[in-house]
């Protein structure tokens, strides 16, 4: 069904910021983007999904591995004991060191879900390939992989702009006409309150046309 996805901005990534713009999803590709008025009026029966904010390319976690990995991300039954953020450094060790497969693999499954949370669509490699638990979560979940960025200091962060760099660093893949759908919404008024220190509260994220999230 074809889906029409519409905000106050678009920010395509190497074209022009659409005010009051939408995006058309046909499948798992773009058919269009532009000024509402003109998706609308080429795409007349399609739904239409109203976001708040501004709708963006999904974006790229340059530090999946790491996340997927070096993390363990609790399992809301375990929050009163664990909390609810992941787990890194001797906490993590500490937890690995007795750490079933299954245990393993739901973490790395909710890991995976946290991401989309935060308009992630694109995971850097590499990913470890002989790893079962990965390989197989990755694969299920539609994310894209692409090639490893370079190597980042500091803790790894489930936001991906929590590394500094801007939309169109940061983006998976430029919105294009027969690209793939693959979007991110953010409550926030304009780029700039992308970044810096302030909330970015993700609320929908689309993969391969897919809604994957929604929080409201």
């Amino acid at each position: 069904m074809l889906t029409i996805h519409a905000a106050p901005l678009v920010l395509p990534v190497g074209a022009a910021a659409v005010v009051d713009g939408a995006v058309a999803v046909d499948g798992d590709r773009i058919a269009a983007f532009g000024p509402y008025e003109e998706v609308v009026a080429a795409y007349p029966a399609a739904r239409v999904r109203r976001w708040p904010g501004l709708l963006t390319p999904g974006l790229r976690q340059d530090r999946a591995r790491e996340l997927l990995t070096r993390c363990y991300h609790p399992d809301p039954r375990e929050s009163d004991e664990l909390g609810e953020l992941p787990l890194r450094g001797e906490e993590f060790e500490r937890l690995a060191a007795t750490m079933d497969t299954a245990r393993r693999a739901g973490s790395v499954r909710r890991g995976l879900q946290r991401m989309l949370r935060h308009g992630t669509t694109h995971l850097a490699g590499p990913l470890d390939a002989e790893d079962p638990a990965l390989r197989t979560a990755v694969s299920r979940s539609g994310l894209v992989l692409v090639p490893p960025s370079p190597a980042r200091s500091g803790p790894p962060d489930l936001d991906p702009f929590a590394a500094g760099g801007d939309l169109a660093r940061t983006a998976g893949a430029p919105l294009t006409v027969g690209g793939r759908a693959d979007l991110a919404v953010f409550d926030v008024p304009d780029e700039s309150a992308l970044y810096g220190g302030g909330p970015r509260p993700c609320v929908a994220t689309v993969l391969a046309g897919r809604l994957v999230h929604r929080a409201r």
